[in-house]
């Protein structure tokens, strides 16, 4: 199969999958908001759930795999016994995980109050101290699915690793839905599902990766020289990871202090994650083992299309969406989340961030293009100085203007630090040569993917103006909304197809990927 074939493979696969998981994960919140509103209970929980997500930026997608994944990738295209090199690694981080989950346990209070200093006094601390207990050791199965990941991408095989995420999401319905039918405590059983569903996403890619011939038993932890230099390699990521952590514990330690807004922001993070994930995610999972097997074999104009390729798709497919998210932000919020406990006022509070997340929507993905660039080199330094100039936008902006914006500083300063991240890993990769340069297919057509995004949000405004009574009328709001993205979706087709910015071969292509 030739490279363009083999990237689009990929990015449709794990995009697919992506997609899925991430429509379940609405499904999720649109429950958890149903039942629990922006209570305290879901605050709570909220809390308790972002600390083991916190802690894998670190050690599973995060630093760890950002460097494990090039030195894998170059052994499996030299046949260098990449197997003996991934099963170290695997007893490696389970035994430093273990630890650090133990040591979590301990001081669950202080790390609830590091993420969120506004429970203080609060019944929301008790709650979010014994859910975070609970929680926590999902960061053990989620970091070593996340290696076995790595493993599998580095392969080709994309179907299993991005399947994984789907379990969660299923199983938290599952247990939403039961906890209600029984009349259970809800906030416990979403809770308990957290390690339940990380071992079954450990125990599937496990299995496929035994399949793929990987079959990575952990035995006694030794430091070779390559985990050695592996760490090495990690450290910087680990801290401009830090970093990143660094960021969202000043905007929910900002958020804390408003009652509601927890709840508020996490369900606006949903929106704007469903085309992040679906993009930038697939991007960066496929982008990164080929870029660095394209490096090994010295393919410069091979790694430049493999960039150029991702650019396109990211940005023919994130810029619509952002300026659907700032456009039209209470119709969807409305439609998906008010129902049961969750209010209008609850809303447009949300709908509020979303259009603050979608001005940094795109800087996102350009983040997930361009940092291959650098890891697929084994650079993680830049990455990390860069990071610490983001997080510096961030803690100016939210700090600094919540007592004008309040809980919408946290979103502006993520945005704003997410443009500055993107900016400089943009200027700095030029110092790579023509393999990290766009070529002129790409500069081409991003101004004119721009232009067709701009006229859509024009379009969806017009829209909403005029389908604004159906999105009062109960059981039509559902209908109305449809019918405002479907219109929306084709007119950037057709303003897409007018401008050169895609061509009907490029859409069928995707469509039949």
């Amino acid at each position: 199969m030739s490279q363009p074939n083999r990237l689009l493979r990929g990015f449709a696969t794990v995009g697919m999958w992506t997609l899925l998981s991430r429509i379940l994960g609405f499904v999720r919140d649109v429950l958890i908001a149903g039942f629990l509103g922006a209570g305290p209970v879901a605050e709570a929980f909220l809390i308790a759930f972002s600390l083991p997500n916190m802690f894998r930026r670190f050690f599973a997608e995060g630093a760890f795999n950002m460097a494990f994944v090039p030195m894998f990738s170059k052994k499996l295209e030299s046949g260098d016994d990449p197997e003996t090199f991934a099963r170290d690694a695997f007893t490696g981080l389970g035994t430093l995980l273990i630890f650090f989950t133990l040591i979590a346990q301990v001081f669950m209070p202080a790390l609830v109050l590091l993420m969120a200093s506004g429970f203080v006094a609060d019944e929301r601390f008790e709650l979010a101290t014994l859910f975070g207990r609970i929680a926590f050791p999902y960061i053990l199965f989620i970091s070593l699915a996340a290696l076995l990941s790595g493993v599998l991408n580095a392969t080709g095989r994309f179907v299993a690793a991005a399947a994984a995420p789907v379990l969660l999401n299923v199983l938290f319905i599952l247990s939403l839905t039961l906890a209600w039918a029984l009349g259970a405590d809800i906030g416990l059983a979403l809770a308990w599902t957290v390690p339940l569903a990380g071992i079954a996403q450990l125990a599937l890619v496990w299995i496929a990766a035994s399949r793929a011939g990987f079959r990575l038993i952990p035995r006694r932890p030794r430091l070779t020289p390559e985990l050695k230099r592996l760490a090495i390699i990690a450290a910087p990521a680990a801290l401009a990871g830090g970093v990143v952590q660094v960021n969202l514990l000043v905007g929910r330690n900002v958020a804390s202090w408003t009652e509601g807004a927890i709840a508020w922001v996490n369900y606006a993070d949903r929106l704007y994650q469903l085309p992040l994930g679906v993009v930038a995610i697939a991007i960066g999972v496929v982008l990164l083992p080929e870029l660095s097997r394209r490096l090994q074999a010295d393919d410069v104009a091979g790694g430049q299309d493999a960039l150029s390729r991702a650019g396109e798709v990211a940005l023919a497919l994130t810029v619509p969406c952002a300026v659907a998210l700032m456009v039209i932000p209470s119709p969807m919020i409305s439609v998906l989340f008010e129902r049961g406990r969750f209010t209008a006022e609850d809303t447009a509070a949300t709908a509020l961030a979303v259009a603050i997340y979608g001005m940094g929507l795109p800087a996102f993905v350009l983040q997930k293009i361009f940092q291959p660039l650098y890891f697929a080199r084994e650079d993680t330094k830049r990455p990390f100085y860069f990071a610490v100039a983001s997080m510096v936008i961030n803690v100016v902006v939210a700090v600094g203007l919540w007592a004008w914006l309040d809980y919408l500083a946290a979103a502006l300063a993520t945005s704003l630090a997410g443009w500055g991240m993107a900016w400089l890993l943009w200027r700095y990769s030029r110092d790579f040569g023509q393999a990290a340069t766009f070529d002129a297919r790409f500069r081409t057509r991003a101004p004119r993917i721009i232009a067709a995004s701009v006229l859509m949000g024009a379009f969806l405004y017009g829209g909403n103006l005029v389908l604004r009574p159906l999105f009062e009328m109960g059981a039509w709001r559902y209908l109305a909304l449809a019918i405002l993205l479907v219109s929306g979706g084709v007119f950037y087709a057709f303003a897409g197809r007018l401008l050169g910015a895609f061509t009907p071969s490029d859409l069928k292509r995707s469509l039949k990927r």
